[in-house]
């Protein structure tokens, strides 16, 4: 069951109206996080940003640790040690 969650939430399949819509974010904040390297974002053939419940979850907190005063740079530190230790 575990196997099948993470599968669902890892799915690339909202778009950006749809991502801003759950975040509360623009879409001028969310391409900034793509911009930094917080955030990667498939790409549809026809061009169009495509997340996943995971991206959702890392937006907002990125967006929280932002109102923090958290830089980015950190931020992206973090998230790839957090990615690191998972795997």
């Amino acid at each position: 069951m575990e196997e099948n969650k993470l599968s669902f939430e890892s799915k690339k399949i909202m778009t950006m109206g749809t991502v801003k819509e759950m975040t509360g974010l623009s879409e001028r904040q969310i391409r900034y996080y793509e911009e930094k390297k917080l955030v990667f974002p498939e790409r549809s053939s026809s061009g169009t940003r495509k997340y996943s419940l995971s991206d959702i979850k890392l937006l907002i907190n990125i967006a929280e640790q932002i109102r923090k005063g958290i830089h980015t740079d950190m931020i992206r530190d973090q998230i790839h040690g957090e990615n690191l230790s998972i795997t």
